[in-house]
């Protein structure tokens, strides 16, 4: 038992993490942040324009500036992105503040899921499949390392992901108001 003050959703795209979310934060009555939206929402620029102007690294800092303010709070389910992961203090601060959920998904999964869609910078190259399967050798020994509890959400609907997350949840996770 892992008791924190907030639930902290990590994992690949398209592992589920906004979508499972939204319904355990429902269920367990905590605010749901979107890192990215709230990024989004702060910079007044959208992800593909953020990366266009201020590129990757830039868009990281504005990723770890809103991690520590959320972090610093009480009684949220925090969705990350799926690269808040690769860095250090990122990875240190989530572990402090939250009972950390890496969702995990394989490859083919996020292909299926992820359709063509447009929104993910890190996605727009020819070979997506080559790109996910880069980006999960590097990431998923970070989700590993950080994860209380870990899920995977392949074939499984979202309702059937929530349901399967909230009974694990409900024994392993005890929330504090604050922490030290």
């Amino acid at each position: 038992m892992n008791p924190s003050p907030n639930l902290v959703l990590i994992g690949p795209t398209g592992a589920g993490k906004t979508s499972i979310g939204k319904r355990v934060a429902e269920r367990f009555s905590l605010e749901f942040i979107d890192v990215d939206h709230f990024i989004v929402e702060r910079a007044g620029a959208s992800i593909p324009a953020l990366f266009e102007h201020i590129g990757e690294a830039g868009f990281r800092q504005h990723e770890t500036a809103a991690l520590n303010e959320l972090l610093a709070q009480s009684g949220k389910l925090i969705s990350t992105g799926a690269g808040a992961v690769l860095d250090a203090g990122n990875r240190q601060r989530m572990r402090q503040a939250g009972f950390v959920v890496y969702l995990r998904v394989s490859v083919e999964a996020q292909l299926k899921r992820l359709g063509r869609c447009s929104n993910r910078p890190l996605l727009q190259q020819p070979n997506r499949e080559q790109v996910l399967r880069e980006m999960a050798a590097v990431r998923e020994p970070l989700y590993a390392e950080i994860a209380d509890l870990t899920v995977d959400t392949d074939g499984l609907p979202p309702p059937e992901a929530t349901a399967r997350l909230i009974h694990l949840l409900a024994q392993r996770w005890q929330r504090t108001e604050s922490f030290a």
